[in-house]
């Protein structure tokens, strides 16, 4: 029979293992760790039993509860969708003249319009609404296809260039890169449209190439954005004579422009959203561009 050696310092008994002359101590697990495993693992057992924890095949173990998160999910929602019937079927119901005069709706609106477009629009024209390259502002009054709620609700309907049936449609031709202009056609009638929000940059020098520039627009341009310059919006030909630019004004992106042509896209929301959805959102577009008070 082996005998139990003592640790003379700690006065434990050691385990009969060494190494490197360093005896190892016959040390207990602390009471308080078993005390925790015990106590989590039956917890972990009633836990099995109260709630639904086994997949089986296709569907699982209940448990005595009868516990359904999914359930609750569903529950809660559909609270909260009764809670805002007052509001929804009010938008639904009446015109957007009348919602723009009841404060109270245009609280709404507001609180309801920034969580949609923050879901749906902002990943495209930016969470302030104030676009990026490539994606107009929406927080001015510049609009190719006309401001108003009623003009936004349908774009936001149909959308543009989208595979919905009545989708809006608009494409600006590559006038260079399919040889309908020559490239010093192409230069002269950026420059002149560059000229035309920009009076600072027709000097005399220029003045041939401007006018060439307008010749050139009047025989390509003008059919879409007007012999004025001032765009269609039956078409969604932009005002050429502001500041606003969806690509960039600068003379480079003209060039681009005119030379490769441009077709935005914006998609159909049609099976996206409800129309209460849609014209709340609508309402909440129109709403960023009105000064306020």
């Amino acid at each position: 029979m082996d005998v139990e050696e003592v640790d003379p310092i700690s006065g434990r008994k050691t385990t009969g293992h060494e190494w490197n002359g360093i005896k190892e101590l016959d040390t207990p697990v602390p009471r308080g760790v078993l005390i925790f495993l015990i106590v989590t693992h039956l917890f972990a057992l009633l836990w099995w039993v109260l709630m639904p924890t086994w997949p089986l095949g296709t569907t699982y173990t209940k448990g005595v509860l009868g516990t359904d998160q999914w359930q609750r999910v569903e529950k809660d929602m559909a609270h909260s969708q009764a809670a805002r019937a007052p509001w929804t079927t009010a938008i639904e119901t009446m015109s957007f003249d009348e919602i723009i005069a009841d404060e109270n709706l245009m609280a709404f609106v507001r609180g309801s319009g920034r969580q949609l477009f923050g879901d749906n629009c902002a990943a495209c024209h930016g969470m302030d609404a104030r676009g990026a390259a490539n994606y107009p502002d929406l927080t001015d009054d510049d609009w190719l296809w006309g401001g108003g709620p009623e003009n936004i609700a349908e774009t936001l309907r149909v959308g543009i260039n989208s595979p919905h049936g009545e989708t809006r449609v608009a494409q600006m031709p590559a006038f260079g890169r399919d040889q309908m202009l020559e490239r010093a056609q192409v230069r002269q009638v950026a420059l002149y449209v560059r000229s035309l929000s920009h009076p600072e940059t027709s000097t005399a020098d220029n003045a041939e190439a401007l006018q060439a520039g307008r010749e050139v627009f009047l025989a390509n341009c003008a059919a879409c954005h007007g012999e004025d310059a001032t765009g269609s919006r039956d078409v969604g030909a932009p005002n050429l004579t502001d500041d606003y630019w969806v690509y960039g004004g600068d003379i480079q992106t003209l060039v681009t422009s005119i030379h490769g042509g441009r077709q935005g896209h914006m998609p159909t929301w049609d099976e996206r959203l409800s129309p209460s959805e849609i014209k709340t959102l609508a309402l909440y577009v129109n709403d960023l561009g009105v000064e306020k008070p």
